[in-house]
């Protein structure tokens, strides 16, 4: 990417998010002029510091509209990284908020940058994270043109956001992107996730209850999701393209946690498979296209699951 983001004012939603923290720590490396939309600034403050974190932060709820314009109308961003999200927690049910946060936000973004041109930044205006779970129960190998069938309100939500935002930004010739995540882990997940249940285990002693894990995923570090998520901000995206990223392997679950307590010297005897019960929702589906990822950026996620766990280790 050379030099790309060095001064470019660049707005992130969602910036004390999982991936947000990271497209945040990106940025600052790279030299961005940045901007970080969050709900709670002290919490945030605390987070940034951990993560290496430097911009203007502005205190927002996403689901007001009006505050929205304004803090892009003001803020005028080269480029925005949309990372907000309702409905990754399993306690985030409701349906009304998780239309205004996955779908009606996207429009509102889009429009208002729309109203502020930058024709000193000619590639990407937007970038959208949306999610694997828009393709739900479609089977098969995932490309951007699978016929998606989700099964969850998330996917479900998501899957409205990326249809609003190809189809708006059509209409306004406004430079967006949805870049589909697909299974992404590292520093700053949500307790109770592989990852963070393994890095305890690996303080303890004790049994490690863990599902069958027969599950197939395309596992991917997040450093690397937010490589890529900024290399397609300064790629050749077309309004309203869907971008998988991903690494295009899938590895069960069991061979994710095996790998990991090998990276983590958990005793495999420990390891449980079988003890939890497997979610209702989880998906089951072949290998993740990414022939578009490599059309625009050619480039590929480069951490492997070992490699990955061992920069997660160590960052703890």
């Amino acid at each position: 990417m050379g030099n790309a983001y060095q001064g470019a004012r660049a707005l992130v939603l969602g910036a004390s998010g999982f991936i947000g923290r990271w497209v945040a720590r990106s940025l600052t490396a790279a030299g961005a002029d940045l901007h970080l939309a969050v709900r709670d600034a002290e919490r945030a403050a605390a987070l940034f510091r951990t993560f290496r974190v430097s911009g203007a932060t502005h205190v927002i709820d996403l689901e007001e509209e009006a505050r929205v314009r304004e803090l892009i109308r003001v803020v005028r961003p080269a480029v925005t990284f949309n990372l907000a999200g309702y409905g990754v927690d399993r306690l985030e049910r409701d349906g009304e908020t998780a239309l205004r946060i996955n779908a009606r936000l996207v429009e509102v973004v889009a429009e208002a940058l729309a109203d502020v041109p930058d024709p000193e930044w000619r590639d990407c205006r937007l970038l959208h994270a949306g999610s694997a779970l828009e393709y739900g129960a479609c089977g098969g190998d995932l490309a951007e043109e699978t016929p998606p069938r989700p099964t969850t309100l998330y996917g479900r939500t998501k899957l409205e956001g990326t249809r609003r935002l190809s189809a708006i930004s059509r209409q306004l010739g406004l430079r967006a992107a949805t870049v589909r995540l697909f299974t992404v882990y590292g520093p700053g997940e949500h307790d109770g996730r592989l990852l963070p249940t393994l890095l305890e285990a690996a303080r303890g002693s004790g049994p490690v209850p863990l599902s069958a894990g027969l599950q197939r995923r395309d596992f991917c570090y997040v450093a690397d999701v937010a490589d890529g998520l900024l290399r397609l901000g300064v790629s050749a995206a077309e309004p309203g393209d869907v971008i998988n990223l991903a690494r295009g392997e899938l590895t069960t679950v069991r061979r994710f946690a095996e790998i990991a307590a090998g990276v983590l010297a958990i005793d495999p005897d420990r390891l449980r498979f079988g003890a939890l019960p497997v979610r209702g929702e989880e998906m089951q589906h072949e290998p993740v296209r990414v022939l578009r990822l490599h059309q625009l950026t050619g480039w590929s996620p480069p951490r492997d699951i070992a490699a990955g766990v061992a920069e997660a280790r160590d960052f703890h």
